[in-house]
């Protein structure tokens, strides 16, 4: 596969270790790429749920190929988010072309651009994190069931449906938590003269300028590897929203990557089978 050449790329809310995240689909994409500077805008691996018994083969050549970046030239940074905050600890370490870091700043073609993943607008996360983990992990076998149910409505020549967005869409105070994050991101961003603000979290792709009487931003979000599949390319000054459909690749019928979750659940079998008669 011929690879193109992005000047920067910038993906979010992978959540690499549930059963959500469209690992395979990621990996085909970076295969297609060559960056001269990837952003991982945060919950990249899902350090909240994360299960001993299931992190498939397809999730770590993600990581793999993210390491394989740094190692040929591109630049990644690694910013923090909700899901894997415990990486804070560890934020502002530079090794080789990785950094970890909780927010960014770069300068392109003149342009100011910040960047952060956005958990700190939240204030769900930010004061009531137990309530936060619990409807992740909710929203994790949310997303189970709905990709069970298109494979079937797949085999009936349907369709796909978005629960998750059918209940966003009609439920008004998701609506206004997103209108109101974009606002406070902007309004930020504007205050501090960037030219560019980039976020994640919410898993709603978006470019869309920005203006108030302070003067005028443009908002981007990236949106995420759980039901968008976006990210977003920068090449000759201008931002482009990338969907994942665009690359014609037909999906997976193997659902839930059968294989690997068939493979974790027998290993998970054999060490409580081990353990009984350990007991025993």
């Amino acid at each position: 596969m011929k690879k193109r050449k992005v000047e920067v790329v910038v993906i979010s809310d992978v959540h690499l270790g549930t059963f959500g995240s469209h690992a395979k689909e990621l990996l085909n994409y970076l295969s297609s790429i060559k960056p001269k500077i990837l952003i991982l805008n945060g919950d990249i691996v899902d350090i909240w749920q994360f299960r001993k018994s299931y992190f498939p083969k397809s999730h770590l050549k993600v990581i793999q190929k993210i390491i394989s970046f740094a190692s040929k030239g591109t630049k990644v940074y690694y910013i923090t988010g909700n899901h894997d905050e415990m990486l804070r600890k560890f934020s502002d370490i530079s090794l080789g072309n990785f950094a970890l870091v909780d927010k960014l700043i770069l300068t392109l073609d003149s342009k100011k651009l910040w960047v952060f993943h956005g958990d700190v607008f939240d204030a769900s996360v930010q004061h009531s994190k137990w309530i936060a983990k619990l409807g992740g992990l909710g929203y994790d076998y949310l997303i189970l069931i709905n990709r069970f149910a298109n494979w079937c409505l797949k085999k009936l020549g349907k369709e796909p449906y978005s629960f998750s967005k059918k209940i966003k869409a009609s439920v008004k105070k998701a609506v206004k938590h997103i209108s109101d994050f974009e606002k406070t991101a902007t309004e930020l961003a504007i205050e501090k003269k960037y030219d560019y603000v980039i976020c994640g979290h919410i898993h709603e792709p978006k470019i869309i300028k920005k203006e108030t009487k302070s003067g005028s931003t443009l908002y981007l979000n990236s949106g995420d590897w759980i039901e968008n599949l976006t990210s977003l390319e920068y090449n000759n000054k201008r931002w482009k929203l990338f969907h994942y459909s665009e690359m014609n690749f037909e999906e997976d019928d193997n659902l839930f990557e059968m294989e690997d979750l068939i493979e974790t659940q027998s290993i998970a079998s054999k060490k409580i089978f081990v353990k009984q008669n350990l007991v025993k």
